[in-house]
Formats: C-alpha cells, sequence, structure tokens
C-alpha cells in the first residue's frame, strides 16, 4: 500500500494504545508519572531514558497532539504551550537572547505587538517592523545581530499576504529563524515546506474548532524544537492542560473538512458583501480583487480561509450598528469557530495601538472583521444584507 494521506493520517496516526486498546485517545488527567523504584526514577530525571514523568513538560495525550501536530504542517517534531501567546512566547525566549535583533511584521496580532514591545525589550532585545506583504521591506530590517523573522501571513485584519518562500531565502542568508504563525491557515498553506523553520498556531481558533479550549502549538524540525525551544517549556511551565490537548487533538481530525467548508462559505460570503452600496471595501484572500490574490492562492493551497475584514461606509458608528444588527455572528474576538463571529479590531484587538499606528496599518474605525463559520451560507447571508439594509 501506499503511504496514507495528510487527511488519513491526522484521524488514525498515534501514539501507541494502552492495554485497554481504546479506540478514542485516551485522556491522562495525571499531574505526575510513578516509577518502579529508585534506579529507574533517577534515569528519567537524568534524560537517559524517555518516559512520562510530569505533565508540566510530558504527558501522553500532549505526546499525541504534538504527533499529529507534526503531521499537520509536515514537521519533524511538535510541541504543545497553554495558548498560541504562549507558543509565540516560547519561539522569542528560545531563539533570542540579549543583543539579539527580531524583525516582524507591522501587522501581527495585537498580543504579539505587545509582548514584544512591552516585554521582550527589557531582555535587551530589539525589534523592528517592517510591511509584511513588502518583501525588500524584510530585507532591508536585516542586520547581522537579526536571529528572527517573525511573520503572520495572511495578517490579523488586513489580511494581508506575505511571500515565505521570499523571506526564507533572506533569513537563511542572514542564518536567522523564520517563524510564521499559520493560525488563519491551517490544513492549506505549509510553510515548511516553503523554507520556513517553525510554524505557530494559536490551537484555540481552527485546531480546536468549536471555540473550546485554548492552547497552542509550535511545529519544526527535531534540532531548533529540543535543543532551543524545548528547555524554555520544560523550566517556563507554559504546558497545555491534557485535557485541553485531548479537545485539540480530537479537533484535528475533522479539521481538513472544516477548513474546506469555512473557505467555501466565506468565498461567497465576501463575494456577496463586495456587491454592496453599503460596503466600502472588502478584504479577502479568496477574491480576485485581493492585491495579493494570486499569491496567496499559491500559498493558501488555494483555499482562502474563513476571514473577511469589511469597511462598512460611514465612520465607527455605522461600523457598531452592523455589527449590533446581527442574529447569527457572536460578537467576540475569537474567530475559527463553528460559530460565525464579528468583532471591531480598532477598539478590541488592537485598541491598545496608538490612533496615528492604526491609520498607518489601515485598521481603520469602519473596520469589521468577520469569521465565517459552519451555518447555511443562505442564512448568513439574510443576516449581512438585513443589517446592511438598516444602516
Amino acid at each position: 500500500m501506499k503511504k496514507p494521506s495528510q487527511k488519513t493520517r491526522l484521524i488514525r496516526e498515534n501514539i501507541a494504545q494502552t492495554p485497554f486498546r481504546e479506540h478514542s485517545e485516551g485522556l491522562f488527567l495525571s499531574s505526575s508519572f510513578t516509577f518502579p523504584d529508585a534506579e529507574t526514577a533517577a534515569e528519567k530525571f537524568a534524560e537517559t531514558a524517555a518516559d512520562y514523568i510530569y505533565s508540566r513538560f510530558s504527558n501522553p495525550t500532549v505526546s499525541a497532539l504534538n504527533h499529529r501536530a507534526a503531521i499537520l504542517e509536515g514537521g519533524e517534531a511538535a510541541l504543545s504551550t497553554a495558548s498560541g501567546m504562549a507558543a509565540i512566547l516560547a519561539t522569542v525566549m528560545g531563539i533570542c537572547q540579549a543583543g539579539d535583533k527580531i524583525v516582524c511584521g507591522a501587522n501581527a496580532f495585537g498580543s504579539t505587538l505587545r509582548l514584544l514591545d512591552n516585554f521582550i525589550g527589557k531582555f535587551s532585545v530589539t525589534v523592528e517592523y517592517v510591511n509584511s506583504a513588502k518583501t525588500e521591506d524584510w530585507d532591508r530590517a536585516i542586520t547581522s545581530d537579526t536571529v528572527l523573522l517573525l511573520l503572520e501571513t495572511p495578517s490579523n485584519p488586513m489580511l494581508e499576504v506575505a511571500d515565505i518562500a521570499a523571506l526564507a531565502v533572506l533569513a537563511q542568508k542572514a542564518g536567522a529563524v523564520l517563524a510564521v504563525d499559520n493560525c488563519f491557515c491551517p490544513f492549506g498553506q505549509k510553510p515548511l515546506s516553503m523554507g520556513a523553520d517553525l510554524v505557530i498556531h494559536s490551537g484555540t481558533k481552527y485546531l480546536d474548532g468549536q471555540g473550546r479550549a485554548i492552547g497552542g502549538i509550535i511545529i519544526g524540525g527535531k534540532e531548533i524544537m529540543y535543543e532551543k525551544i524545548y528547555p524554555f517549556l520544560r523550566s517556563g511551565g507554559p504546558a497545555i492542560s491534557p485535557f485541553n490537548a485531548w479537545v485539540h487533538l480530537k479537533g484535528l481530525e475533522t479539521l481538513p473538512l472544516r477548513i474546506r467548508a469555512h473557505s467555501e462559505a466565506a468565498l461567497f460570503v465576501a463575494d456577496f458583501l463586495e456587491k454592496q452600496q453599503t460596503v466600502e471595501k472588502v478584504l479577502y484572500t479568496g477574491l480576485k480583487s485581493h492585491p495579493q490574490h494570486d499569491l496567496a492562492m499559491r500559498q493558501q493551497g488555494g483555499l482562502g480561509g474563513g476571514i473577511i475584514s469589511l469597511r462598512v461606509k460611514g465612520g465607527r458608528d455605522c461600523a457598531w450598528r452592523f455589527m449590533n444588527g446581527l442574529k447569527n455572528f457572536s460578537i467576540t474576538a475569537n474567530f475559527g469557530d463553528t460559530k460565525s463571529t464579528v468583532v471591531h479590531p480598532a477598539t478590541t484587538t488592537h485598541a491598545k495601538m496608538t490612533v496615528e499606528l492604526r491609520q498607518t496599518l489601515g485598521i481603520s474605525d469602519n473596520m469589521v472583521r468577520l469569521s465565517i463559520g459552519l451555518e447555511a451560507v443562505e442564512d448568513l447571508l439574510d443576516d449581512l444584507a438585513q443589517s446592511l439594509a438598516a444602516i
């Protein structure tokens, strides 16, 4: 038989069963694990023998999630964390030291920017922000002390697309690590295959897929994962709980189906919105009107994803009236859920930015971000139409 496809492996491949031969993966809610004798305990803690010791850094359920996540991205190894932001933190802390430089896309997630600006600088690590979509800006910003390129593509909420393969060439030339936040396009986009060193996920979003559990995952080669990232995770303790790991693990089984369904529905919605007189602009990578549509389709496996940003004609009041009039969209900052969601980035996810910076990035007061769920598309279109008509 030929090697099973990724879709099959995400469902069937697992670490070893217990003697009970469970069909669904076991959930190991244990803080620690026992040893048959003192000699064995010493061997395990000396790391001369592999086994489970303490769930802060070793747990069978978490190992199962790590195994499946590595399959998802085609990586050699994966490590799970307590949240997506914990994954960003672990990546930075594992790679950087005092005197190093990070080059980061300016349109990254608001919490990522706050983490870098307010905390990482305390360790004498400098950060320079660039336009994610302009490879030449990354090239100019890279200096001899650059050790990490931190990229989110498509970006949140502007949906700007960066050329991963081109940035991988720059990173390799500089001897730096390219880490890609792949939160918006899991399954379709494969950054490691394009030359990235690390892929980061907020598992809270599409990997879970139903808004139930917080978690994060980092995927990459064994050397960088175990020599750089794992030591920080083991000692620092931003560990995912076994229960949350189990929820994410089960979510991975349906991820390919869900991402295709999210993308198909979002394309219908984006096309509809683009035709509405009360909508000033629609940003969606699946639309031909997107300035980087061709690049996005190549990188994202032909899938536009489930996230749409739009500008409603008028100011913030019109954007809020539009949001408040929706019946089948939940007002929440989370996305990637089976339930459709809507948020106003300027006053929520990116509220801590200065007005000037938001304006520079294009995050206007009349911008709204939609996450298209798995409800009937016709119901979503009817809902959007009635709310737009009301403003």
